[in-house]
């Protein structure tokens, strides 16, 4: 399995293929708390790096989601919009958000891997 990649607004990326797969770290849900709404993109958007890409709800706030990377929206994961809640369960890993192709490999090489997130998170406590 590819090694995620992640972003200092929490989100992570992988890569398989030519695909990028999309969604918030643990980290992040566990800071939004319960999470009770996903709104997710229409297939077939380009997003730029850093554009609004989804918006995921919890009990406590509403937070936007970011492109990591650019690319083009090819896949939304519709199970989240009947049990959002998936996203507290398995945040780096079947509750993803989007799927993107055309992306820059080198742009998400870019970002922190694993270690570099950890140590991240250990700064801002």
């Amino acid at each position: 399995m590819a090694e995620q990649r992640y972003t200092s607004e929490h989100e992570w990326v992988r890569m398989d293929g030519d695909i990028a797969t999309v969604g918030i770290s643990q980290y992040a849900q566990e800071q939004l708390g319960d999470v009770v709404y996903v709104e997710l993109p229409e297939t077939g958007r380009k997003v730029a790096p850093g554009d609004d890409m989804a918006v995921v709800e919890s009990v406590k706030a509403a937070s936007e989601v970011y492109a990591p990377v650019g690319g083009v929206i090819v896949e939304v994961n519709a199970a989240l919009a009947d049990a959002p809640e998936k996203i507290n369960q398995d945040a780096e890993g079947a509750a993803w958000l989007v799927r993107l192709s055309g992306v820059d490999g080198a742009a998400v090489a870019a970002l922190m891997d694993g270690d570099a997130y950890r140590a991240y998170l250990e700064g801002l406590d």
